[in-house]
C-alpha cells in the first residue's frame, strides 16, 4: 500500500486489528473499514478521485455501486468523472435495483466499490447491470485484498491498493485466532 494511503486509513482508524469475520465467511487479522476514511468529505474527495484517474480512460455512461459501502466510493467516483451514479441495495438476502433507477440498453457502467475480498457484491451489482440490459466497461476499488486469488469480473479491474491480507476458512483458523471471537464490523 502506498506510503500515504496506509497513512489515511491509520490515522483515520479504518484499518482494524484483531479477529474479523468477513462478508464472505472468511476470517482475518485485519479489517478495512473504509466508512472511517470516508466520513471526511476531503479525504473521501482525494482517495476517490484518485481511483477516479486510474478509470478515467475507460468509457462509460454512469457509475454504479452496491450498498452500502460502495455508496460514497460510487458517488465520489461519478463526480470526479462528471457521470451519474445509482447504487443496488439489499432486499431479501441479495441486491436489487431500487428507488426508480434505471439502466438503458447498452448504457456503460463502472461498478465502485471500497473494498473486495471475493467480490460477491460487485458480482452481483454486475449481475444486475447486466440482466437490465447495461454493459460493464469496469470495476474500480480502493482495496483489493484478494490476496492474489483476484475476482474475474470479464472487464478490467482497477485497485488504489492491492493488499496481501491473510484470510482464513472458519474450520481451518490459526491457534491466536482461534482463541478469540470474531467480530462483524462492516455492513450486514
Amino acid at each position: 500500500m502506498p506510503a500515504d494511503l496506509l497513512a489515511l486509513f491509520r490515522r483515520t482508524g479504518a484499518l482494524l486489528d484483531g479477529h474479523f469475520v468477513l462478508r464472505s465467511g472468511l476470517h482475518s487479522r485485519q479489517f478495512f473499514q473504509c466508512a472511517l476514511l470516508l466520513q471526511y468529505t476531503e479525504i473521501a474527495a482525494d482517495v476517490c478521485g484518485r481511483l477516479a484517474d486510474k478509470l478515467r480512460e475507460i468509457e462509460c455512461d454512469a457509475v454504479i455501486s452496491p450498498a452500502l459501502g460502495g455508496i460514497v466510493v460510487g458517488q465520489e467516483v461519478g463526480r470526479a468523472l462528471g457521470k451519474r451514479h445509482i447504487f443496488a441495495e439489499k432486499a431479501d438476502g441479495g441486491l436489487v435495483l431500487r428507488r426508480g433507477f434505471k439502466i438503458a440498453p447498452n448504457e456503460r457502467f463502472i461498478v465502485a466499490e471500497d473494498v473486495v475480498t471475493r467480490g460477491g457484491r460487485v458480482q452481483e451489482t454486475i449481475n444486475i447491470v447486466r440482466a437490465h440490459g447495461g454493459v460493464v466497461a469496469a470495476v474500480g476499488v480502493i482495496v483489493d485484498r484478494s490476496g492474489g486469488q483476484r475476482p474475474d469480473f470479464g472487464c478490467p479491474f482497477v485497485s488504489l491498493v492491492e493488499m496481501n491480507v491473510d484470510t482464513f476458512e472458519a474450520n481451518r483458523l490459526p491457534p491466536d485466532l482461534a482463541a478469540t471471537a470474531g467480530v462483524k464490523p462492516g455492513s450486514k
